[in-house]
């Protein structure tokens, strides 16, 4: 699928985001809103990766993929909890620099790889993987069932794919939708329900859990952290882009605290 302005767009703000996530008050921020300090950019808990090693079914030697990794969250966590080798996938290429560091200082060097790859053309064999994960990605990319597709090729017979996705709340048209679609993520809006995406991909639902009230209690932990920290974000970023990111995160918690946005945990495995 040709590249369009709005994924060139998407690419060049997490470009930026990367640039900026190290920082010590964005990994303060990081910390209080999920538990965690790898310049993640999804909305992750600690105690959701640590759900998600369950889920995954994890054990040394597995191959797991991570799509979409970033900066390495949760990716890296995952790998380190459940003992296996992990593959980092992402475009830009920015946040897996991040990645590789963080691997090497959690002593992962040695089965921990990257590559700058989209995820829906993914550069590996088929049947390459035990397990496959991702974070809040499919609502940032367009081209949702190509990944699904590539995604369903890299994995073993026996495998399990989870992910977390955040969704328009069903049922909503008019000015609620319009604000629904101007606080999510870019590419939020789907004709398709993820279980009929992955069923045309060939992928079983093994089990959906609705985790909404948990992402609403992060976003408010995220806001709350960023008033906790406006002197440093001030010096940071400068009052302008402060006012602004505040802003931002203010209406997308009113947003999702409305019931406008649903997030939701799926596990799948091969259907054949």
């Amino acid at each position: 699928m040709p590249d369009t302005s709005k994924d060139r767009e998407v690419s060049e703000t997490f470009s930026k985001q990367y640039e900026l996530v190290l920082a010590d008050v964005m990994l303060a921020m990081e910390q209080e809103a999920c538990g965690s300090n790898y310049g993640g950019t999804s909305w992750t808990t600690r105690a959701e990766a640590d759900r998600m090693v369950q889920l995954l079914d994890l054990a040394p030697n597995d191959r797991l993929l991570d799509i979409g990794s970033g900066a390495g969250w949760p990716g890296l966590y995952l790998a380190r909890t459940g003992g296996c080798d992990v593959a980092l996938t992402d475009l830009p290429f920015s946040g897996l620099q991040i990645a590789a560091r963080r691997a090497i200082a959690d002593q992962l060097a040695g089965v921990c790889w990257t590559a700058a790859a989209d995820g829906a053309r993914l550069p590996f064999r088929d049947a390459s993987f035990h397990a496959i994960s991702h974070a809040d990605v499919l609502c940032c990319l367009a081209d949702r069932p190509a990944v699904l597709n590539a995604c369903r090729r890299a994995i073993r017979p026996g495998g399990r794919m989870v992910f977390s996705v955040i969704s328009i709340a069903p049922g909503l048209s008019g000015a609620a939708y319009q604000t629904a679609l101007a606080n999510g993520p870019p590419y939020i809006e789907t004709d398709v329900p993820y279980t009929v995406m992955l069923e045309q991909a060939d992928w079983q639902v093994a089990d959906c859990f609705d985790i909404t009230k948990d992402f609403v209690e992060t976003v408010r932990r995220a806001v709350h952290a960023q008033e906790a920290h406006t002197k440093q974000l001030f010096e940071l970023l400068g009052k302008v882009e402060t006012t602004a990111r505040m802003t931002r995160m203010k209406d997308r918690l009113a947003a999702r605290e409305a019931g406008l946005h649903i997030r939701e945990l799926y596990v799948a495995t091969p259907a054949s």
